[in-house]
C-alpha cells in the first residue's frame, strides 16, 4: 500500500494507466494459459487416445467452475479489493499449469488445465479486471477497458508460438511447466500495486484530477434516463430488470462462439490439411489482429454507442465461421489469412465494451456482484461452446454443422444487446449533451 500511494502522489495522472498496464499484463499471461489448451488439446489426443469431447470436456470444466464462483468473485473483489483476488488467480493459474506438466489421467487434465487453470483466468481476466477498471475511467471507459483486455491478444502472438515451439522440440509437459513458472514470477510481484478504484490514493477517474463539480455536470451530462442512473442497484434489483437478461444472453452467446472457435481451431486447421506450425500461427495471430480492432473498437465505442461497436464484434465472428465453412473446401494460406484478420481485427472487438456495457447499466457501489452474475452467464455460454462443437463432430464427423451454428448465435447476440439499449440509459462521452455554455450546475 505504501509503495502504491508513493507512486500515486509522484504520478497522479499517470497511475491509472500504470493499472491498465498491470491489467494488460495479467491478461497476456493468464488469459492464454486458458487459450493454450488448443495447443495442447491435439497432442494429449495423440498420447491417451481420449474421445475429443471427453478431452475439450476439461477446458468446458474450467469455464463451468469459473462461472460458478464469479459472482462470489464480485463479492470478494468488493469486500477485500483486488489484490487477494488477483493474487488467487495467479497462484491458480501458475500451479494450474506446473500440474499438467505431470498428469497422467483425465481427471487429472479436469483439475489443472480445467479447475484451476480456469479459476486463475477469471480472476486475472475479463471478469476480474473487469470488477474495479471500470471505476478508474470514465470519460475514457471503452478506450481504457480495451487497451487492458488486448492484452490477451499481445501475450498470444508471443506466447503460444513459444509454446507450440516448445511442445514440438521438448514435449507438450515442458511447455506447461515453463509457462506455469513464468505466470508465477511475473504476476505476483505486479499485481500488489494494483488498488480498486482512484479515491483510495486519493486521484480521480481518468488519470487526471478533476474538480468534483466538474466530474459532476459530466456525469449529468451523459444521463438519458435519471430515473434508472439515481437507483443504487443491488444484484438482487437487477435480476429484475429485463435489461439484466438481454445483457447475460448475448454475453454467454458470443462466448459460445469465440471459445468453440478457440479451442477447436487449431485441430480443424490440422484436419483440412495445415501443418501445426501454420495452425499454432494462425492462433496466435488473430489475438495480434485483436490488439489493434479492440483498441481501436473500444476508442469507437465512446463515440459512437456500445451496441454499434458490440454489433461489429458479432458480425466478425458471423464472417470468421463463414470463412471457415469455405476453408474445408479451399483450404488455401489467403483464404486462412483472411480469416484471421476478420475473426481478431473484428471479431475480437465484443472485448472491448464487454466491461463498459454493465457499468453503464448498472453502475452502483454494489456493482461487483452484478458484473460477477453477468460473468458467471457469460461463462456458461462460454463453457458451452467447446463442449458442443466437440459433441456435434463427433456424432457427425465433421465440425461445418457447428460452425453454421455459430453463426445464428452469432446474430442472436448481436440482437440481444440492442434489446438491453446500454445508449439509452447512459450517453457515451461523444453523445453526451453539451454543456450550455452559461451553466453553473449540474445540466
Amino acid at each position: 500500500m505504501k509503495l502504491a500511494a508513493r507512486l500515486a502522489r509522484h504520478l497522479p495522472f499517470y497511475y491509472g494507466w500504470l493499472v491498465i498496464a498491470i491489467a494488460f499484463m495479467s491478461m497476456a499471461l493468464a488469459v492464454n494459459a486458458r487459450t493454450a489448451f488448443s495447443l495442447v488439446f491435439p497432442p494429449i489426443l495423440d498420447e491417451f487416445g481420449w474421445d475429443r469431447a471427453d478431452t475439450a470436456g476439461a477446458f468446458s470444466f474450467g469455464f463451468l467452475v469459473s462461472a460458478a464462483v464469479s459472482p462470489m468473485l464480485g463479492r470478494a473483489m468488493e469486500r477485500w479489493g483486488p489484490v487477494p483476488v488477483l493474487q488467487a488467480g495467479v497462484l491458480a493459474s501458475g500451479l494450474g499449469m506446473l500440474l499438467a506438466s505431470q498428469a497422467t489421467s483425465l481427471w487429472a487434465f479436469y483439475l489443472s488445465l480445467g479447475l484451476l487453470v480456469g479459476f486463475g483466468s477469471v480472476c486475472l481476466g475479463y471478469t476480474g479486471h473487469g470488477l474495479f477498471l471500470s471505476a478508474w475511467f470514465e470519460r475514457k471507459r471503452g478506450l481504457a477497458i480495451s487497451i487492458a483486455y488486448a492484452g490477451a491478444g499481445a501475450g498470444s502472438i508471443v506466447l503460444l508460438p513459444l509454446m507450440q515451439q516448445l511442445i514440438d522440440t521438448q514435449g507438450w509437459r515442458q511447455a506447461c511447466l515453463a509457462f506455469g513458472i513464468l505466470i508465477l514470477v511475473v504476476l505476483v510481484p505486479l499485481n500488489l500495486l494494483v488498488r480498486r478504484r482512484p479515491s483510495d490514493l486519493g486521484l480521480q477517474p481518468d488519470g487526471d484530477p478533476i474538480a468534483s463539480e466538474s466530474l459532476a455536470r459530466s456525469r449529468a451530462r451523459r444521463e438519458i434516463d435519471p430515473a434508472w442512473t439515481q437507483i443504487e442497484w443491488t444484484l438482487r434489483l437487477a435480476m429484475r430488470t429485463t435489461r439484466f437478461w438481454w445483457i447475460a444472453l448475448a454475453y454467454a452467446s458470443a462466448l459460445f462462439v469465440w471459445y468453440a472457435v478457440q479451442v477447436h481451431q487449431t485441430r480443424y486447421l490440422l484436419e483440412i490439411g495445415f501443418d501445426p506450425t501454420t495452425a499454432a500461427w494462425a492462433l496466435g495471430f488473430v489475438s495480434l489482429a485483436g490488439i489493434p480492432g479492440q483498441i481501436a473498437l473500444g476508442w469507437l465505442s465512446d463515440r459512437i454507442g456500445r451496441e454499434i461497436v458490440w454489433s461489429i464484434g458479432c458480425a466478425g465472428f458471423m464472417v470468421c465461421c463463414l470463412l471457415l465453412l469455405a476453408l474445408t473446401r479451399w483450404p488455401s494460406f489467403p483464404l486462412l489469412l483472411l480469416m484471421v484478420l476478420v475473426q481478431g481485427l473484428i471479431g475480437y472487438g465484443v472485448t472491448s465494451v464487454f466491461g463498459a456495457i454493465p457499468a453503464d447499466v448498472f453502475e452502483s457501489p454494489h456493482y461487483g456482484p452484478i458484473f460477477g452474475t453477468l460473468s458467471l452467464l457469460a461463462i456458461t455460454g462460454g463453457a458451452l461452446g467447446p463442449w458442443m462443437t466437440g459433441l456435434i463432430h463427433d456424432y457427425t464427423g465433421s465440425y461445418l454443422p457447428a460452425f453454421a451454428l455459430g453463426i445464428a448465435v452469432s446474430a442472436m447476440a448481436a440482437f440481444a444487446i440492442w434489446r438491453a439499449a446500454p445508449g439509452a440509459v447512459r450517453a457515451v462521452p461523444g453523445r453526451s449533451r453539451p454543456e450550455p455554455a452559461d451553466s453553473v450546475g449540474p445540466g
